[in-house]
């Protein structure tokens, strides 16, 4: 059973996981999710976590001491752990890198807030025979925190993990997923019942029956619908 640990100073923020899919998948003992308050491993008496950048500027930058405590307590030596640490700077993630991380064995989610994690924690991690770090962003536009974008990379990541999904088969027609020819094309447009819906008509192919036809189209329309997207 894979197992995700997120640090973070904000834990209410990962109540959603107790629901839906992911809720279920935790209740099936599918995937294995903790969540670690960042200030237990803070000094003082107001469990202060961030402090002011070296080289002056504006905002506060997360002191590295308390993320080597938690990152420590979740980690060993016994195993290869995949430290993602979440940043703007960091690789765009996408479908791949999901199947990619829906194989590991443990993800530990490092999730950085006003101007980010002080960067020894990135160099130290990545020096230690037992850690692979990754830094990832979810997109070309900056969050508040990296809580949102762990939330996001959750759910791409764990849907992977045979058994969360009813219907397995669901996964070969999505969007992003490689096609035998190395395309990485979105969904073509899905339609039920009524046939017609405020004088909209569902395509006439797709009431045909002809399930070659109807394979074709799909194939089709979702080509569109990609290059559309560029």
């Amino acid at each position: 059973m894979p197992r995700y640990d997120i640090i973070t100073i904000f834990p209410d923020y990962f109540s959603t996981l107790d629901i839906s899919l992911i809720g279920k998948a935790r209740t099936a003992g599918l995937v294995d999710i903790e969540i670690h308050d960042l200030r237990d491993h803070a000094e003082g008496v107001h469990k202060s976590v961030d402090d002011t950048p070296y080289g002056g500027g504006a905002g506060m930058v997360m002191s590295p001491e308390p993320w080597g405590k938690a990152i420590d307590e979740v980690t060993s030596n016994e195993i290869i752990h995949d430290l993602i640490v979440l940043t703007p700077a960091g690789k765009k993630f996408d479908q791949s890198m999901a199947e990619q991380f829906s194989k590991l064995e443990h993800l530990v989610f490092a999730c950085g807030r006003y101007e980010g994690i002080d960067h020894r924690v990135t160099e130290y991690y990545g020096t230690q025979p037992t850690f692979r770090v990754h830094e990832v962003s979810i997109g070309d536009y900056v969050l508040n925190g990296g809580e949102v974008a762990t939330l996001v990379m959750l759910e791409a990541i764990i849907r992977l993990i045979p058994g969360v999904l009813g219907n397995p088969e669901s996964l070969a027609e999505e969007s992003h997923t490689l096609t035998s020819n190395g395309e990485a094309i979105v969904e073509y447009p899905n339609y039920t019942k009524p046939a017609i819906w405020r004088e909209l008509s569902v395509p006439e192919i797709l009431l045909s029956g002809n399930h070659a036809a109807i394979k074709g189209y799909r194939h089709e329309e979702a080509i569109k619908r990609s290059q559309n997207r560029e």
